[in-house]
């Protein structure tokens, strides 16, 4: 059967919401643990996509979303990594359903993401890996930052 690529829709909010959750949930976390950061998530993520500021896609399989991907441009100072733009790409929510994985969708949803920061003059990009995720994107010639992060509750 036929794979389709779509762009991402105001309808798919709530799809969109299941995957990270269960993206996150793959990787050690508890749903109930998950569930406060989903609801965030659901309203900080409706407005964005109603405005075109997170855009992705999904692929179809028989009219069956089976996997998909969010990117935003976010700004960001010049940098040593793309000195003269102020913009970066960031790729999140990359999710496939398990009995779809390994069939190259991820790379498909990827080599979107890339066309589109080419197409927008975006040249460096972002993502937070899961420990999962991470083998794809080391084939895919992405590599470890500097980045550290702390909580300040």
């Amino acid at each position: 059967m036929a794979i389709t690529a779509r762009p991402v829709a105001e309808h798919d909010l709530e799809l969109i919401c299941k995957h990270r959750e269960r993206m996150f949930a793959a990787s050690g976390r508890t749903r109930e643990s998950l569930r406060p950061m989903t609801v965030a998530f659901e309203q900080w993520l409706a407005p964005r996509l109603g405005d075109g500021s997170y855009f992705g896609w999904m692929l179809e399989e028989a009219g069956v979303v089976i996997a998909g991907l969010g990117m935003m441009i976010i700004d960001w100072p010049p940098h040593p990594s793309h000195t003269t733009d102020h913009r970066r790409a960031y790729i999140l929510n990359v999710f496939v359903e398990p009995e779809h994985r390994g069939k190259g969708l991820a790379t498909q949803l990827m080599a979107l993401a890339e066309a589109r920061a080419r197409e927008l003059g975006v040249g460096y990009a972002i993502l937070h890996s899961t420990k999962q995720g991470r083998p794809l994107y080391e084939r895919l010639g992405w590599g470890p930052t500097s980045e550290m992060a702390i909580r300040w509750e």
